[in-house]
This record gives C-alpha cells, structure tokens and sequence, in this order.
C-alpha cells in the first residue's frame, strides 16, 4: 500500500471515529436510550464513579480486544491490535468531547426525541461505514464482530445486530438490577440495535451503485 493512501485511509478513519463518537452522543441527548454499542458502559458509568462515561467505554475496549484475541490466535495481528487499543482511548475521550458539544442541545417533545435517535442512528452507522472502508483499522467493537465473523462465516451486518441486541440485554440486567428501573436503555435502544446494521448496508448498496456507474466502459 502506497504511503500517501495509507495516510488517506488513516484519515479517513479517525474522521469515522469522530463521526461515530457524535453518534453516540446524539444517541445519549435523544433521552431514549444511548446506542447499542455504548449501552453497557453508560449504564456502568450509572453506578459507578469510578470512570467517566468514556472512561468506561475504554475499559469495555480492552474486553472486546481480548475476545479478538482469543478467537484469531495465530491470526491476531499485533500491529492493529495496537493501533485499535491506542484508538479505542481515543474514541472514549472522543464520545466525551462530543458529548461536551452537544451539551447546550435539549430534546423537548417526544417527536424531537425520536428525531435525535434517527440523527444518531444514521450518524453512527455512517461513521462505523468510514472506519470500513478506511480498512486500516477498526474500533474493538466492530472489529470483534469482524473476527467472529471470520471465523463464523457469518455476515459483518448480522453478528452486528445479534450483539447490539446483547449488548441491550445486558444494559437491562444492570440497571434494574443495581438501580432499579431502566436508565439509558429505551426503546430507542432497541431502535438502533435493529437499525443502525441495516443502515450500513443502506450505505455499501449507495456506494456500490455509485461506484459501478462510474466504472470506465459501463453503459448507463
């Protein structure tokens, strides 16, 4: 791979990253729910101080990264296991900054509510999508799915949905749990779970049509 398109792809990455990390924080203003992908740890950082909300998510990081090692073994690739760990810190101080920018937002209304879950959805789904086709590197969420569906040979989009379901259930178990009624896990948890997969492949098929269209000697 040729040096300048490596440090395209890169960039292309980390701007996935912040797009994703604002996902997340439109997810969490909407008040219906945080994201699938950020659920367990935000109903964490409910019980403990310990950690911030991204504090949480890095730790949550490490557990993912360690199930990627455990399945690939021989196959685990040092370098990027590296580089997801240093960017896995880097998108929990990210989904603190951007949950920063959004402070001043208020969702009023049930409809304005809903509104901020589907910007979020399409938000975050559009930035996992970038990480993708930056193929340099993943966070340890999506990459986890990846690795199993290597070795599954299930589908990237269907494991995604089958754990943001899981993930949902956990947050559930926590918090009625350890506080006694759902905070941060609604329906627009489960909204996202459903859709935020889908949405991605919403994504591939767009820019599979624009890119066939642009194919040299391809009739329109």
């Amino acid at each position: 791979m040729q040096k300048k398109n490596l440090i395209f792809r890169y960039i292309l990455f980390i701007i996935g990253l912040f797009i994703a990390s604002m996902g997340v924080a439109f997810s969490t203003k909407a008040g219906l729910g945080t994201s699938p992908v950020a659920s367990v740890p935000y109903s964490i950082s409910l019980i403990s101080t310990l950690f911030s909300f991204g504090g949480w998510l890095n730790v949550w990081s490490v557990i993912q990264i360690a199930v990627q090692i455990i399945l690939l073994r021989k196959n685990c690739n040092p370098v990027e296991i590296t580089i997801q760990t240093v960017l896995a810190f880097v998108y929990g101080y990210l989904t603190n900054f951007s949950c920063f920018l959004l402070e001043g937002l208020k969702a009023e209304g049930y409809a304005m509510q809903l509104l901020f879950m589907a910007i979020g959805c399409f938000v975050l789904a559009f930035g996992i999508w970038l990480q993708l086709k930056g193929g340099v590197a993943m966070l340890p969420g999506e990459a986890m799915n990846r690795a199993i569906s290597r070795v599954s040979g299930w589908k990237y989009e269907n494991i995604k949905i089958f754990f943001d379901v899981f993930y949902i259930i956990i947050s559930v178990i926590i918090c009625i749990t350890f506080i006694g009624r759902l905070e941060g896990v609604r329906e627009g948890s489960i909204i996202a779970a459903v859709v935020v997969g889908n949405i991605i492949r919403i994504y591939n098929y767009i820019y599979r049509k624009i890119t066939e269209k642009k194919q040299p000697g391809r009739e329109e």
